[in-house]
């Protein structure tokens, strides 16, 4: 049997994450097709570092945390809820509803695949499906990561990268040319994501 060459073995590695991300889809319920005829609000919020919140205490169970953000749903106004059926309960969310906690990398260069595991479990793979975004912030002009998990559009949920997932990113970053402008960022799925202008890195 030969030896798989190099070029198999990433090929391989994509493979991997791709599947990772589809199983992690699997079993999720069609929330967005739902439309309950019952609908009203909960005392429940999803704090900025992730934590789910009822009636001011932390759920700690994770099945009851992964439970509850399978049926998360975001509605086009930016609303997010609890949909069932034949109930949809609005919540809180303080920023985003999940934390990308890990970070796996295949290939290199223009090959290069990231995926990233969201603290309930989600799997995404960034490039054209799932984009990265980088917002900074006004005050402490620090970035702010984000990746797209699921849903479309004014309905997509989305995940911020916890802060040591970012320098793992950072350190991947690359300069490259975009319309005659030269920015820092990154590259995943056969997309450059850009992070900040190169001109302005310290």
């Amino acid at each position: 049997m030969s030896d798989v060459t190099a070029k198999e073995a990433v090929e391989n590695a994509v493979k991997g994450l791709k599947e990772a991300e589809l199983a992690s889809r699997s079993g999720l319920p069609p929330v967005d097709t739902w439309e309950p005829k019952h609908k009203h609000s909960i005392d429940m919020r999803i704090a900025r570092d992730g934590g789910w919140h009822y009636q001011g205490s932390e759920i700690k169970r994770d099945r009851l945390v992964k439970l509850f953000a399978s049926i998360l749903r975001r509605d086009a106004d930016g609303s997010y809820h609890l949909v069932t059926p034949v109930e949809q309960a609005g919540i809180e969310v303080e920023d985003v509803p999940f934390i990308a906690v890990s970070m796996e990398r295949a290939g290199e260069g223009r090959d290069q695949v990231l995926a990233f595991t969201t603290n309930v479990g989600d799997v995404a793979v960034a490039g054209e499906e799932h984009g990265l975004r980088f917002e900074i912030d006004p005050q402490t002009e620090e970035p702010s990561p984000y990746v797209h998990v699921r849903g479309d559009g004014a309905r997509a949920l989305e995940a911020r990268l916890a802060r040591p997932v970012f320098y793992e990113l950072v350190e991947l970053g690359e300069t490259h040319d975009v319309d005659g402008e030269s920015w820092f960022g990154v590259r995943s799925g056969g997309v450059f994501f850009r992070m900040q202008r190169a001109a302005e890195l310290g």
